[in-house]
């Protein structure tokens, strides 16, 4: 039988790039994403977009309030998105407890496939330091999904898959540009327009710019104020 994963997928660069690194590892993939209450909701358009490309068994969009929680300028009104600044501190787009939220409900939606495996994008080299991206963190969670559910209590753990914690943007844009993955396709900006235009000047944005800069690709993203030929 062909192994299943659930991927996580948020239409950005580093999911779209988790799932073409699954599919290549011959999985049969379930994507799963999340409406939040997030600024830029423009990316579930996206995410389906990406979804019927790669032809996924099926695309799953859940709806959580953790939006309403406030504490995070990716879902507060009142808490603008800042412009990149390496300063070292989380900034305030880091949405509180997120991933384990996230990662939570993709355990139980792989447990309800039969699924083997889920992929998550995360990457601990150019980020911006939100704690539940790092390596200790997902091995606390390896942990936790062998102990919560009933195939790890039987020995057959759901394995979490992190292909992209020890990439650089750029090597993570080197893997999915050999792997064929048209990253025009995708958006990463906390505060893309709804038509799709990035502002250039977040985290994500500054991120990606730098990765493919580094990579030596062509960075086709749509920025506002760019000239579109």
């Amino acid at each position: 039988m062909m192994k299943k994963a659930v991927i996580l997928l948020s239409g950005g660069l580093d999911s779209t790039t988790c799932l073409a690194y699954a599919k290549s590892q011959g999985f049969q993939c379930y994507a799963l994403s999340f409406s939040y209450g997030q600024k830029h909701n423009v990316e579930l358009d996206v995410a389906k977009k990406i979804a019927e490309h790669f032809a996924v068994e099926k695309h799953q969009i859940v709806s959580l309030s953790i939006g309403d929680f406030g504490g995070s300028a990716l879902t507060d009104k009142s808490l603008d998105i800042p412009d990149y600044e390496d300063n070292g501190e989380i900034p305030v787009t880091y949405v509180p407890a997120r991933n384990t939220i996230m990662l939570s409900i993709a355990l139980g939606f792989a447990e309800a496939i039969n699924a083997n495996s889920i992929f998550m994008g995360a990457s601990a080299i150019d980020y911006s330091g939100y704690p539940d991206c790092r390596p200790e963190y997902f091995e606390a969670f390896r942990k936790l999904a062998s102990l919560a559910t009933k195939v790890g209590v039987e020995g057959s753990p759901i394995t979490i898959e992190t292909p992209l914690i020890n990439l650089s943007k750029a090597e993570t844009i080197e893997l999915g540009h050999s792997l064929g993955v048209d990253y025009s396709m995708t958006i990463s900006c906390y505060r893309a327009t709804a038509d799709g235009l990035a502002c250039g000047t977040c985290d994500s944005c500054v991120f990606r710019k730098k990765g493919f800069s580094g990579a030596g690709l062509q960075d086709q993203t749509k920025y506002i104020g760019s000239v579109i030929i």
